[in-house]
């Protein structure tokens, strides 16, 4: 069941990602924009990619890339936030939402990590 809230909420925040891009490019700000927009969206595409895997390592070193993705993702938005690109709501809003996104990574890789027998 938190794999399907996973790829739902990675999928949505993609959504809202791409949202802030639009916003941001309207505003002639295209570097930090082009990065969020990679590793925002990125974070789905792996947690995706997880569920074809070949066998368990496979399978955890996709979601720790979604990890690392949703890792630059949250700085990226503290980033446009300190430098006013965002507003305060906006970014505690995506912020929250990557941040939980990043809990349930953390969570299913251990988790996996657990049943496999490996090392946490």
């Amino acid at each position: 069941m938190q794999e399907s809230k996973l790829r739902t909420q990675s999928l949505d925040f993609a959504v809202s990602i791409i949202d802030l891009v639009k916003d941001l490019k309207a505003k002639h700000e295209s570097t930090i924009s082009n990065q969020i927009g990679r590793s925002g969206t990125s974070i789905g595409a792996n947690i995706r990619e997880a569920q074809y895997a070949h066998g368990k390592p496979d399978f955890i070193a996709k979601l720790q890339i979604a990890l690392k993705e949703a890792s630059e993702t949250g700085y990226w938005l503290e980033l446009l936030y300190r430098t006013g690109y965002i507003g305060e709501q906006t970014y505690k809003t995506l912020d929250s939402v990557c941040s939980s996104i990043r809990v349930m990574l953390i969570s299913s890789i251990n988790t996996t990590k657990q049943n496999s027998g490996e090392e946490l």
